[in-house]
Formats: structure tokens, C-alpha cells, sequence
């Protein structure tokens, strides 16, 4: 039996938002809920990487950057976590290893103690180099498994996976359980078997979107998993992860009991239940993905990606759609090689299964993202591709079968060139970088939001005397 405590890392501050508001939370809902997280003893908090780098320059006007060294002042005794999609980082294609060197280490030196790096087609290839720099700038390397279920991904894949991450250096295991097809038997032998394969601590990442997140959690720790993610109350559940509270109760008094205090967890919840209201009113909260929807286990799509799903269908007007998309990204997906769904390839089948749908033919159209994938732009793909349609995406192009990122010369010079005197620091650039508009169209508003030097005196005198 094991005895020791089961640890927390709680997502309120990223997956949660990401899963059910497409990543709207701000920074100045964060902060009054700080003091209180920072004193529940969490194993750490996962508050940065994902979507929100992209959200807050594009959506929220905030600066990524400012919003990591903000939350990294608040929380002085709390580890915290990011989510790193590999060679990725944090956009939409492979980047040059000196970029990821660079982001790796500015990310660390900003606040971040652990990073989460995964491959979407858990090619060890493309996560090789951000598990180095990692090691290298001091930080805490938690390689993660994407899982998923397929006629190719069996626990011996996952098993030799996690033995691989091991050797390039992984400090944490991780099964990253995107799309909750873990299943609790499942959860219970995986864990089990990679418990007596791996030295590594174990962390289980889901979520409740099928309704069997907690169930999965509750056999994991039985199985002896270390570590799990939960989300606070008010956003939990549904796309989410499964509600800490719920856990932390679940366990008091056994021999996996988690040593948090209900009344503290209680407290910051009673914030972020404001939080989740205003969300709801500004209608980034679509009550869709609060519900339990066992067609997950059919169609394996992940929270964040049924959250950009229903938005991308709005802006079509084409809501009806929605369950015809849904059963379309199995058939996608197996007809490019049964790639986990996970950013970006969880995007990239879905943006092709709504064009196959609302063009009225299979394959009529193709993103650039889905030829770049069938060509082999992100890696290997785990399983046998349906060669008519890769013939029809990309024709008679020579695939690419080496480590995608070998093709790719040192590029942080040339985006320093280009930004030139816009760039106010190195962080400007690595902004530049992964989202080249988006950052270009933050900085331009930064500028302009700037105080007038009278403004700044008036300040700076007003602060002095106050």
C-alpha cells in the first residue's frame, strides 16, 4: 500500500481558463487569489505556456512576459509551471535551437521553475533540445506522454516512451491526458507498469470532459501516481480538470491524503467564483464545455480544442455543424497517421475537419498546417498515413524524415534585425518570434499607451508623497 502523500499541482491559472474560457482569464483576476494559493502548499501552480502566451498579446493586451514576473512576485513560496510544446515552444511550427534556447532560458530566469514539455506526436526528437536547455538554465524538466488510444498507442508505446524521456534527461514523468480517454482501469495498470519501469515521480495530467476524470485520479492514486492536476471549483469539471476540492476531501484521512486545507482552497475558490461570472457575462464561458459528453471517448478531442472548436464554428455561422465536425476529426485523424490531439495537431485536424465538412467535399481544400504535417514538417507520425490523401495534399514533395528542426538555420538574429529598435528587451524579440503580428500589434499599442513625460512626473510626485 502507499502511504505517501498524494501531490497537487492546481491549473486555475492556465489549463483551467484555456479548457472552458478560451484562455480570457487576466492577470488582474489572478492577483487578489495569490496570498491564499501561495499559502495551500501546492506541489506547484501551472500558470503560464499554452495558449495563454498567444491570449494575452492578442486578446487581453497584456505582456506574457509582465504577467509571469508579476505572478512570480506574488507567489514567492509556490513552485511554478509551464507547458512547452517542444521544438514548438509556444506557437504553431518548429523553431530553430537557438531560439528554443533562448525562450528556455528567458522563461526560467522570469519566474518558472518546472516546464512541462511535450511532443504532439510524442517524437522524442522534438523535445530533445528544450529537455536540455532546461537542465542547463536550472530548471525542473517534467517530460510528458501525450496520451491518446489508437490501433498504434498501447501501454508498451507509452511504457518505451517514458523510458526514453528518462535517459534524455526527464526529472518527472508525465501522462498528459489531453482529451480524458484515460480511463480508470487503464489509469491503474499505466501507472502501475511505469511505476516499476521509470525512477522518475509520476504525474498524471486529465481532465473531466467524458465525466470519468475523478474515477481515473481516485485509481492512478491507488496505483501510486505522484502527482495529479486538479483545477479549483469554479472552473473544474467539464473541459476541465476534476475539482481539487473534491480530490483533497476524497483522500483526508487515508494513507494518500494530501495535506491541503479544505477552508484555504474554500477562500481562493470563493474568488474565482466572481472570476468565472464575469467570464460567463463576457461570453468567453459557453456553458458547452461544462458539460459531461461521453462522445469525447469517439472523437478524443481535448478541452481547449472544443472550446476553439464552438468559436471557430460561430464565426462561420455555422453552429449546426457542430456534432458533423465532431465526427469528422476520427476519420481525419486516422487518415493522417493517428496523431494525438494536442496543439498543435489537435487544431490542425480540426481546422481540416471543418473545411471538409462546410466545403461539402472530404479534402476539397487543405491547410498549409495539414500539407505540412503529411509532409512531415512536425515529426513522425505514429501510425500508417493514408497515401491518396497525402498525394492529394502535397503531391510528389519529398517527405521529411530527419529531426524536423535540423532543417531549420539559427534564426534569433535575423528576428532581432527585424524588430530592431521596437524590441525594448530580449523578451520583445522571443514575443516577435513565436507570433510576429500579434507581437508587432502588442508593441504598437504598448507605445501609444505610454504616459507622457509630464504624466510620468506627475506620478512619480503623486507616489512620493502619497
Amino acid at each position: 500500500m502507499v502511504t505517501k502523500p498524494l501531490k497537487i499541482t492546481d491549473t486555475i491559472l492556465r489549463d483551467a481558463h484555456q479548457s472552458q474560457a478560451a484562455t480570457r482569464m487576466r492577470i488582474e483576476d489572478m492577483l487578489p487569489a495569490c496570498e491564499i494559493l501561495d499559502k495551500v502548499g501546492f506541489f506547484s501552480l501551472e500558470c503560464w505556456g499554452g495558449a495563454t502566451f498567444d491570449s494575452c498579446m492578442r486578446f487581453l493586451n497584456e505582456d506574457p512576459w509582465e504577467r509571469l514576473r508579476t505572478l512570480r512576485s506574488a507567489l514567492p513560496n509556490t513552485k511554478l509551471q509551464m507547458l512547452l510544446r517542444g521544438q514548438n515552444l509556444l506557437g504553431y511550427k518548429h523553431y530553430a535551437d537557438d531560439t528554443v534556447e533562448q525562450f528556455v532560458k528567458k522563461s526560467i530566469e522570469n519566474g518558472i521553475d518546472i516546464i512541462r514539455i511535450f511532443d504532439a506526436l510524442n517524437d522524442p526528437r522534438n523535445v530533445d533540445s528544450a529537455i536540455k536547455f532546461t537542465k542547463q538554465y536550472g530548471g525542473t524538466v517534467e517530460a510528458a506522454i501525450s496520451y491518446t488510444v489508437s490501433p498504434v498507442h498501447d501501454h508498451q508505446y507509452f511504457i518505451d516512451l517514458a523510458c526514453r524521456l528518462e535517459e534524455a534527461g526527464a526529472d518527472i514523468i508525465c501522462i498528459k491526458d489531453m482529451a480524458n480517454l484515460l480511463l480508470p482501469y487503464d489509469a491503474f495498470s499505466l501507472v502501475k507498469a511505469l511505476k516499476e519501469k521509470v525512477s522518475a515521480p509520476i504525474h498524471l495530467h486529465t481532465h473531466n470532459t467524458s465525466g470519468t476524470g475523478d474515477m481515473t485520479y481516485l485509481m492512478a492514486t491507488l496505483a501510486g501516481v505522484d502527482i495529479v492536476d486538479t483545477a479549483l471549483s469554479p472552473l473544474a469539471n467539464g473541459t476541465s480538470q476534476p475539482a481539487t476540492e473534491s480530490l483533497v476531501a476524497t483522500l483526508k484521512d487515508t494513507e494518500r491524503d494530501t495535506g491541503l486545507d479544505l477552508e484555504l482552497l474554500s477562500r481562493a475558490a470563493s474568488h474565482f467564483r466572481t472570476v468565472a461570472s464575469k467570464l460567463k457575462e463576457q461570453g468567453s464561458l459557453d456553458p458547452k464545455v461544462l458539460n459531461v459528453d461521453t462522445n469525447t471517448l469517439l472523437y478524443q478531442v481535448p478541452g481547449g480544442m472544443l472550446s476553439n472548436l464552438i468559436s471557430q464554428l460561430k464565426q462561420a455561422g455555422a453552429e449546426d455543424k457542430y456534432y458533423e465536425v465532431l465526427a469528422e476529426i476520427p476519420r481525419v485523424r486516422e487518415d493522417f497517421g493517428y496523431p494525438p490531439l494536442v496543439t498543435p495537431t489537435s487544431q490542425i485536424v480540426g481546422s481540416q475537419a471543418v473545411l471538409n465538412v462546410l466545403s461539402g467535399e472530404r479534402y476539397k481544400v487543405f491547410t498549409k498546417e495539414s500539407k505540412g504535417l503529411l509532409k512531415g514538417e512536425y515529426g513522425k507520425l505514429p501510425g500508417k498515413v493514408n497515401e491518396s490523401v497525402r498525394k492529394k495534399a502535397i503531391g510528389d514533395e519529398a517527405l521529411i524524415t530527419c529531426r524536423p528542426a535540423d532543417l531549420i538555420p539559427p534564426e534569433l538574429e535575423k528576428y532581432t534585425r527585424e524588430l530592431g529598435e521596437r524590441a525594448k528587451c530580449e523578451e520583445d524579440v522571443l514575443s516577435y518570434a513565436l507570433f510576429p503580428k500579434v507581437a508587432e500589434a502588442f508593441f504598437a499599442k504598448r507605445e501609444q499607451a505610454k504616459p507622457k513625460n509630464e504624466d510620468v512626473v506627475r506620478h512619480i510626485f503623486v507616489q512620493d508623497i502619497s
